[in-house]
């Protein structure tokens, strides 16, 4: 068998960040930080914060006053800030600076006037936080045949902004149904699929054209984990999500040559390895890196709350 580790894989930029945010918020304010939901979609990533002092919680309501919280790396609505500073909360904000511009593409664009079209998957949390900087003028679309129906008061005065996470090809037919329909549709002036999500989507529609199987690390709640697979899948390739290398099937390599491995931005290195190590003990796989990839260098600062006091301002 020979395994080709797909690049780049794994981590993001924003990841990383919000990994890195939780770590230095426990080294500033000490155990315990509450953080707002999970950090980010994989479990053994909340389950190593959780053994260093980060409580998760649902809802800021179940947050102690005047405690630190951090904001996961989808980003909140306004909503939820205002209730973190009425309730008098140490607030440090992990979302990633690739969603915090799609909501400031909100904002500006409800300051002109424009109605706003959301494409996004209902339910998650960067969906949710989006939605939550206003009040109304914007609304969800999810597929094709919500862009066939969706109702707007001024077709000359509509704009569409994405989830950061989603399949490029299929956010491309969605973006061409609303053209049709909305001829002066406003683009959002770069595009809103993070640099990440697109990366790992074309390293695998490539990769499928040469293998057996591809094999996608993430969680089942990860949004470009799961884009990964569908993307696999459409070229025509089998493809499989697993958490870990426990959910790993004998029967998904049978008569297969040539894997392609890839991770969802969430998954740290250790579950890659944890996937290879297996695939070696069992078939006497050879592993080699994607020749053809391309590593990231991308890099987000710390929040200016974790700046500050990194410079002995520890009241925020």
């Amino acid at each position: 068998m020979r395994v080709i580790l797909a690049q780049p894989r794994g981590f993001c930029a924003g990841v990383e960040r919000a990994i890195e945010v939780v770590d230095k918020s426990i080294q500033v304010f000490g155990s315990p930080v509450f953080v707002r939901h999970e950090i980010v979609h994989n479990q053994h990533v909340v389950d190593d914060l959780r053994a260093k002092g980060a409580i998760f919680v649902d809802d800021v309501d179940e947050i102690p006053e005047s405690a630190p919280v951090v904001f996961s790396a989808h980003g909140v609505s306004k909503a939820v800030k205002a209730k973190a500073k009425n309730r008098s909360l140490r607030a440090v904000d992990a979302t990633c600076p690739l969603v915090t511009k799609v909501h400031r593409q909100v904002l500006r664009l409800h300051r002109l006037g424009y109605e706003i079209l959301l494409i996004g998957h209902a339910g998650h949390p960067e969906v949710e936080g989006t939605l939550g900087q206003l009040s109304g003028g914007i609304q969800l679309v999810e597929d094709i045949e919500d862009a066939q129906r969706a109702k707007v008061s001024d077709a000359s005065k509509v704009a569409y902004v994405t989830q950061t996470t989603l399949s490029l090809d299929d956010t491309t037919k969605i973006v061409q149904v609303l053209r049709r329909r909305f001829p002066s549709l406003q683009s959002p002036p770069t595009d809103d699929i993070c640099y990440a999500t697109q990366n790992r989507q074309l390293t695998v529609k490539r990769l499928a054209e040469i293998v057996d199987v591809v094999i996608v690390i993430g969680a089942a709640n990860s949004s470009n984990s799961n884009r990964l697979v569908e993307v696999a899948r459409s070229v025509g390739v089998a493809a499989h999500r697993v958490s870990s290398a426990d959910e790993l099937r004998p029967d998904w390599f049978s008569n297969k040559r040539t894997v392609g491995l890839t991770a969802g931005a969430s998954v740290p290195e250790v579950l890659v390895t944890g996937v290879v190590n297996y695939l070696r003990d069992k078939f006497g796989a050879n592993v080699e890196e994607d020749a053809e990839g391309t590593p990231e260098d991308v890099y987000f600062p710390m929040p200016p709350e974790l700046r500050a006091a990194g410079a002995g301002q520890t009241q925020l």
